[in-house]
């Protein structure tokens, strides 16, 4: 359901560009205490701040709790329109095998290190930063 079939069902409508006030129809509604707003995904969002419960609040103009929420056609369009998310599981199954070499290098290094660390000009402060990175690499392989 669209919110413009929701807003003629409903009395002293005022609003636009998909934010609503009218007063709710499952009390009796002096003012407007109902706020309908159009979300992103076409989800009609119903709260009557006088704490009337929304299925209260659609049970009262003839509707159903599913009629607040698009059909499935829309829906399929706004998961299609919206920008693809990461696969972070699949981002690190690929980058296992570089991140296995890298450990072993790095395990060599680390046996190496009082040899190495001279010529590359490293102090203690490094070879703390070198394990912690390692052992970081580490769990990422072993979890």
């Amino acid at each position: 359901m669209d919110i413009e079939n929701l807003l003629t069902r409903l009395d002293k409508v005022s609003g636009s560009n998909g934010r609503y006030k009218a007063r709710c129809p499952a009390h009796e509604d002096r003012g407007p205490s109902l706020s309908i707003t159009e979300g992103d995904d076409g989800r009609l969002l119903v709260h009557c701040f006088a704490g009337c419960d929304v299925h209260q609040v659609v049970s009262a103009v003839g509707l159903e709790l599913s009629d607040l929420f698009p059909p499935d056609a829309v829906i399929d369009r706004i998961k299609r329109s919206r920008r693809p998310t990461k696969n972070y599981r699949a981002l690190v199954a690929r980058a296992r095998p570089a991140a296995t070499l890298v450990a072993v290098y790095a395990a060599e290094i680390d046996k190496h290190w009082d040899q190495l660390a001279p010529v590359l000009e490293l102090d203690d402060r490094d070879r703390v930063i070198f394990r912690g990175c390692l052992e970081d690499l580490r769990d990422l392989l072993d979890g």
